[in-house]
């Protein structure tokens, strides 16, 4: 054996050496996250696979799965935090037990308690696993492509879906992005898109009471520009942040992207400025185009709703739904008024609007304000002559409003 051969093995031992050294030392931090933790009563803590300002997620096994509480998966995620810092996984649950029953929000199996070494408790809500990683995963290994365009509709009418659910229960998810959209394994066709991360939902129609200045919740990249100009989050919120995600799905790149990294104040400058317009690559469709165009229009009562988009040749007809199933969601719909309050909304978070009688979407009659208001004249002049396009759009989906008493 010569000295370059010599030398070539040693560097392989060591290179060896290094990699068993680093999967102990995973493996070390993984026992330590277990004892730091705890496990729960039917299911043991697995790796670390997410973490955020809330605390962290895990995996979670049974212990007994063929034991009295086989109700539960094989394999769950668990959402934990310390009990004295989880008060926003404790109003995920909440959340979560009120808009319960759609296939196309995750699923949420319970809480419990579990005990740290030092006596320390910790609160475990226990999620559905998303085997398929996230919509950003699957995004970012596209590379600067995009997704097949017939995939990408397959995974914006699930979104649509899930967020027809959450609206209709009342509530603003407040912070959708390709992050907090996951995957679930579905035998039929792959995977199956549905929302998750519902710990920045909100109440429709609530005022935001004891805020200084525009205040909003979510992530900058996705705000709508009512967001960001008025500190506004209501259901039309939700349907621009579907358009930046679709955007994002077509063409493998964020909406306000940019070669330089944007700063937070950079983002949020070009989503407040009324001449910054997305720009839609010729690649995508006629009615990927249209879809788009009807969830980033800067004036509310120019974008389109859930309802209206599901309807849309975009996402229209890609497969049956299970009819008894929407039945079922729709006689499930509770007025917001009918939700009990909880201690997890309070007055200093969001309070109940003050006025119930003031309709959720905004004037279209000016650009650059979203006040809550009503139309004049020369508002619907303004609109037609400015907006005439994007109202044939919505002519093509009109929508039957129901006005209750009193407003």
């Amino acid at each position: 054996m010569n000295s370059m051969e010599a030398k070539t093995k040693k560097r392989s031992l060591l290179d060896e050496e290094k990699f068993y050294e680093g999967k102990r030392s995973k493996q070390d931090d993984w026992k330590l996250v277990q004892k730091k933790y705890g496990d729960g009563v039917a299911w043991s803590r697995g790796a670390m696979i997410g973490k955020g300002s809330f605390g962290c997620v895990f995996l979670a096994n049974l212990k007994k799965p063929k034991s009295k509480y086989s109700s539960y998966p094989p394999i769950m995620a668990v959402k934990s935090a310390e009990v004295s810092a989880s008060s926003s996984i404790q109003k995920e649950k909440e959340v979560m037990d009120n808009i319960r029953g759609c296939p196309n929000v995750i699923k949420c199996f319970g809480d419990e308690i579990t005990n740290r070494e030092d006596g320390q408790m910790v609160y475990n809500l226990l999620l559905e696993y998303g085997s398929g990683g996230t919509l950003a995963d699957l995004i970012k290994k596209s590379g600067t492509k995009g997704l097949p365009e017939m995939e990408a509709r397959r995974y914006t009418r699930s979104i649509l879906l899930g967020l027809t659910h959450i609206h209709k229960k009342g509530y603003v998810h407040c912070d959708l992005k390709p992050e907090n959209i996951l995957l679930i394994n579905n035998s039929s066709d792959g995977f199956t898109a549905k929302i998750g991360d519902l710990g920045l939902t909100k109440r429709a129609k609530q005022s935001k009471k004891n805020k200084l200045g525009p205040y909003w919740r979510g992530t900058p990249m996705y705000l709508s520009p009512e967001a960001v100009i008025d500190g506004v989050q209501e259901p039309p919120s939700d349907v621009w942040a579907v358009g930046c995600i679709v955007f994002e799905m077509l063409t493998g790149k964020p909406l306000w992207f940019s070669e330089k990294d944007l700063t937070v104040d950079e983002i949020l400058s070009r989503i407040s400025d009324e001449n910054e317009l997305p720009c839609y690559s010729s690649s995508i469709s006629t009615d990927g185009r249209s879809f788009l165009k009807g969830c980033l229009s800067r004036k509310v009562m120019c974008r389109l709703t859930t309802n209206m988009l599901l309807d849309h040749p975009f996402v229209k007809g890609l497969f049956e739904d299970n009819v008894n199933e929407v039945d079922k969601l729709q006689e499930e719909v509770l007025d917001i008024n009918a939700i009990t309050s909880s201690p997890s909304f309070s007055d200093d978070d969001d309070g109940s609007s003050d006025d119930d009688g003031e309709l959720w979407w905004s004037s279209c009659s000016d650009g650059s304000s979203y006040g809550l208001s009503s139309w004049s004249e020369e508002d619907v002049d303004t609109i037609e002559n400015e907006e005439s396009t994007r109202f044939r759009e919505v002519q093509k989906y009109p929508v039957t409003l129901t006005v209750s008493k009193g407003i």
